[in-house]
Parts: structure tokens; sequence; C-alpha cells
């Protein structure tokens, strides 16, 4: 069963060849993802790195986690499953001031259509 990683405080100048290579050393590596920002195609400065195994998992966070690589300390631990995302205007529950459903956070005005 394959073990997914976050690997975090990457330097801005590494590549996924880079991270392949450092996890290579203690495994069988089956992805690697280096995190991009959507508008300028630029590191976001962590990634994810699958291994093989849950023994080469704990096997690469012991090794690399606090490990230097371009001069910057490497945060490595299991990976979590991302969090369910709030919706950041509209809710589906009443507001505080007595609006109805579907209220921007924080007005009165009703956004459903008449």
């Amino acid at each position: 069963m394959s073990a997914k990683l976050y690997v975090g405080n990457l330097s801005f100048a590494t590549t996924e060849l880079d991270l392949q290579d450092l996890f290579g050393q203690v495994g069988t590596v089956v992805d690697v993802k280096i995190i991009q920002d959507k508008f300028t195609g630029k590191s976001r400065g962590f990634g994810f790195v699958t291994m093989e195994s849950n023994e080469q998992a704990s096997e690469a966070i012991g090794k690399f986690n606090g490990y230097s690589l371009d001069n910057r300390q490497l945060t490595v631990n299991e990976a979590r499953p991302p969090e369910p995302r709030q919706d950041r205007f509209y809710t589906n529950e009443p507001s505080s001031r007595g609006g109805g459903k579907y209220t921007r956070r924080g007005r009165d005005r009703d956004f459903r259509r008449r």
C-alpha cells in the first residue's frame, strides 16, 4: 500500500526530479507533485511525494524531516486529506441579522431571484 508524504519549506528552485532523486534513496517513489500557483505557475514551496510502502514512508520521514535541501530545512510528514472548504461568500444557514437562505455574510441583502 502506498503512502503519501507532505514535503514543506521547499526552495522555489527545487524541481520534482530533485525530490524524486532525494526520496529514491530510501525506497521506490511512485509519484512526486510540487504545488504551483495557478496564476503565476511558480512553486508555492510545498509538494507531495508518494512512496511505495508505509515502511519506506516512515523511513523517509525519519531521514528527511529537517534535512537541508537547497539551503532550506525540509518539513516532511504524513499527508492528511484536505479539509472541506467553506463557501466564502454564501451560506445555507440563515444569518444572525434575519436574512434568508443564500445571503451574503454580514449583509441583509437577499441574493435569491424573485
